[in-house]
């Protein structure tokens, strides 16, 4: 999972938080349907994956503290380890509007990866990868390594942290209730047929 991470005799000790909620008020992705459109909220970075490929590409050519043009000034370090942010008031204040019909975590598997497991069955997304700036992190480390396009995708969140799955009649609304929070959200795409 982490090669060269690890000496023998180490660990790693991971915190998590469980929570409780009612059966029926539980979003499990099962309204999701053809048309709705998915609205994304930032990453701070990486989060919490893509480290193996990331370091491998990055220290071949940097040092922790070194710091390329490519990242505006800030080292090469801090890029790697800018904290994962919480979308818990996101979440609340969406599910407040009642305007939602599934979250999609952007973990390990990048969009795509994640976003199947909350799809019903012969429905799928189409992403316009082309929506948002990606933060200069990403594009570092394709460039170095020259990592195809589908890897990164495959990889990397490319600063896309959380997604909304909403009906294509509440896509301004929601827009605005995340703005209204603070937000920075952004259309990436629709629910599509297989």
């Amino acid at each position: 999972e982490m090669p060269d991470m690890y000496e023998g005799g180490e660990y790693d000790l991971a915190g998590t938080i469980v929570g409780i909620v009612e059966k029926d008020e539980i979003v499990d992705g099962s309204r999701v349907q053809e048309g709705d459109i998915l609205i994304a909220l930032p990453s701070t970075g990486l989060h919490t994956n893509g480290y193996s490929l990331a370091r491998k590409v990055l220290f071949q050519h940097y040092g922790v503290e070194d710091r390329p043009d490519a990242l505006g000034g800030e080292s090469v370090g801090t890029a790697l380890l800018r904290v994962h942010r919480s979308y818990l008031k996101p979440i609340q204040t969406l599910l407040k509007s009642s305007v939602v019909h599934g979250f999609v975590h952007v973990t390990g598997g990048g969009i795509p990866g994640n976003t199947v497991r909350i799809l019903p069955e012969g429905l799928d997304i189409d992403v316009e990868y082309d929506a948002w700036e990606r933060p200069a992190i990403f594009n570092l480390i394709q460039q170095l390594g020259d990592v195809p396009e589908d890897d990164m995708r495959r990889t990397f969140n490319l600063g896309v942290g959380l997604i909304a799955v909403v009906p294509h009649t509440h896509g301004n609304q929601a827009v605005d209730v995340l703005r209204a929070a603070g937000e920075q959200p952004f259309r990436i795409g629709t629910v599509v047929a297989k």
